[in-house]
């Protein structure tokens, strides 16, 4: 066994609180997907300053205040995910197909008159679909490093934690439950207790990893979303100013599950790391937004809108499952034996999941749109978003700021940009043909690492640093006297760099990811 120990990303914290969210988790949740009607989505999102779309509520509030009459409508989904994941020449593919219930929404729109100022009061509610998190990723191969390293260096980094020290060989010979103790690290803890994090004589550094580069294997499956519920009041000014404010309600559901596992082929041994992760809530935000016609005589519009933080009060679930299968030497007759063991932290905290509560703010939004129409037959549409993902912040449920969380999330995100143009064409007054793009830069940095607290419950050590976002889409729709179909598609593509662990002064080989999105979107209205 060679006795090595790695500097990885753990840190140590002054005060018992114990980790349980990532600024990986925090990235997940802040960011949207390009959903909502198929007309929206099939101009590429690009109706920030064009209105007149239930979509807008979301984006450009003031698009509301566009309508003229009232409108009702539902749309639905089917969607097929893949993730190619490529590594060492060897390529691994997970696809999934799931239909989906996107939109629905009304707008009322109240006339107050022709020649006075104010033309209309519209009022809007609109259910989206924001983000879905369905995805599975599957890897394996030879990564240079084990996991192990990182359960010896966190058993090291409690074991030197000069505030709260925890000797997992004195917790263990005192019979105590390490899972049900504020301070400590439950991949450390598991690691030793399945004999993959062993004992040393140095009394300042007493644990050392199995010591061995392994043949590993990841899966997750990741599942849920976030539904967005959006309540709007926009005005009609002289048809040439709009004025638009909505509050949204967001209601959270992550679910991953997550397995690992490495084995040395050679000696015969081996391990599998497991767990069970679901965070839930809800939280709330709220927008504002102006389209006005600097022209009288110009069709030219031009959209500003702003988006408060969405302000979450979130819940962290998790249980986590070890299996080992180590051989060993007697030292007095020199005999081989192997020993299993099993541990679960399910069973040891009596049948229930740790839970740890948090809020999250995430970051502001704006938004600068430009549309221009040409006659009654052509809709152009452009826009330029802005949000500052490396801004969030984590707080406990008592309100004092979580300082830990706080700085990684400026360590691992940064700004994103986001481009969107999209146009819709009328062949006959009846049916319209669409088309539309849009990209958004990379919210982490390339050199972010997944990082915990010494004390943190989490185990799934994992963690992908997304590329940019593209979505090309296009669509068609018919427009009858009240009636009205729109079908749109969409393919969105991203690639990541993959990890299924890391250090912060080293990292194992890369694996290639790229996710890719096909979504078929069909909405069906009534304008009255």
């Amino acid at each position: 066994m060679k006795k090595k120990i790695v500097m990885m990303a753990f840190a140590t914290l002054a005060t018992v609180s114990v980790g349980a969210q990532s600024a990986y988790d925090a990235m997940n949740i802040a960011s949207n997907d390009l959903n909502g009607t198929a007309r929206f989505v099939g101009m590429g999102g690009a109706m920030g300053a064009l209105g007149g779309d239930i979509s807008t509520i979301g984006t450009n509030p003031a698009g509301i205040g566009i309508y003229r009459s009232n409108d009702a409508m539902f749309t639905l989904g089917f969607s097929s995910i893949g993730t190619e994941s490529k590594i060492g020449g060897q390529t691994f593919n997970s696809d999934k197909n799931r239909w989906s219930f996107d939109n629905a929404g009304f707008v009322i729109s109240t006339k107050i008159g022709n020649q006075t100022t104010l033309r209309y009061v519209n009022f809007g509610f609109n259910y989206q679909k924001a983000k879905s998190f369905y995805r599975t990723t599957t890897m394996g191969g030879q990564l240079g490093f084990s996991q192990t390293d990182l359960m010896a260096s966190q058993a090291n980094a409690m074991f030197t934690d000069r505030y709260n020290p925890v000797d997992l060989f004195k917790l263990q010979q005192d019979n105590m439950n390490p899972y049900d103790d504020n301070r400590v690290g439950w991949l450390g803890s598991l690691g030793f207790d399945a004999g993959l994090v062993l004992t040393d004589d140095n009394p300042d550094l007493p644990f050392f990893n199995y010591g061995y580069e392994p043949l590993a294997n990841y899966r997750s499956q990741e599942r849920g979303g976030i539904d967005q519920y959006d309540f709007n009041v926009a005005f009609n000014i002289k048809d040439r100013v709009y004025i638009g404010f909505t509050v949204g309600a967001h209601d959270v559901d992550y679910r991953k599950s997550y397995y690992y596992s490495e084995a040395n082929k050679e000696i015969g041994d081996d391990y599998s790391l497991s767990s069970e992760n679901r965070i839930e809530g809800i939280g709330w935000n709220a927008k504002l937004g102006v389209i006005f016609r600097p022209f009288e005589e110009s069709p030219l519009r031009v959209g500003l809108a702003i988006h408060t933080p969405t302000f979450y009060s979130l819940s962290y679930k998790t249980r986590a499952a070890i299996e080992s299968n180590l051989w060993y030497t007697d030292d007095e007759t020199g005999e081989e034996f192997q020993v299993h063991s099993a541990y679960s932290t399910y069973y040891e905290l009596n049948d229930r999941d740790m839970k740890r509560e948090f809020d999250l703010r995430t970051p502001w939004k704006y938004n600068v749109s430009l549309g221009y129409t040409v006659g009654s037959s052509l809709a152009l549409g452009a826009e330029y978003e802005y949000e500052d993902f490396s801004s969030m912040k984590f707080y406990y449920p008592e309100g004092d700021e979580m300082l830990f969380e706080t700085q990684q999330v400026k360590q691992t995100a940064q700004g994103v940009h986001t481009f969107r143009i999209g146009a819709e064409y009328k062949v006959f007054p009846q049916f319209a043909f669409r088309l539309g793009y849009n990209i958004s830069s990379a919210a982490y940095k390339d050199d972010a690492v997944k990082v915990f607290p010494t004390n943190s419950i989490n185990t799934d050590t994992d963690f992908a640093n997304a590329k940019s976002l593209s979505n090309y889409t296009l669509g068609i729709g018919y427009r009858g006297s009240q009636f009205y179909a729109d079908l749109a598609y969409k393919y969105s593509t991203q690639k990541a760099d993959f990890y299924p662990f890391a250090f912060s002064d080293d990292r194992p080989a890369v694996t290639k990811v790229t996710n890719t999105r096909s979504q078929v979107l069909l909405t069906l209205g009534l304008r009255f």
